[in-house]
């Protein structure tokens, strides 16, 4: 993902109704599926804890919303399909 233009936001409401504004690190395509990565906006680059969010894209009605990962062996390749293509960018720099 290029940041020429900086960084991507993008606020969400979770099924309480709380809004919070989250960073989008990137995008994959896994298995026909589309993902994306975020950390939450108000983090420190210092956080120890990387509080990394990964949501499919669904389309629904016609519309591509983002929706929870709910399948455990899922969520661990794309989190480490994720890990593999930041950090790899990271190093390239």
């Amino acid at each position: 993902m290029s940041e020429e233009y900086g960084p991507d936001f993008i606020s969400v409401t979770d099924d309480d109704g709380n809004e919070f504004e989250l960073e989008h690190l990137g995008t994959l395509e896994q298995e026909g599926r589309q993902y994306m990565a975020f950390v939450p906006a108000d983090m420190d680059e210092d956080d120890e804890d990387f509080g990394l969010i990964l949501l499919r894209v669904i389309e629904q009605d016609g519309e591509e919303l983002l929706a929870d990962i709910d399948d455990e062996q899922e969520l661990n390749r794309v989190y480490e399909q994720f890990i593999q293509e930041l950090f790899d960018d990271e190093d390239e720099e």
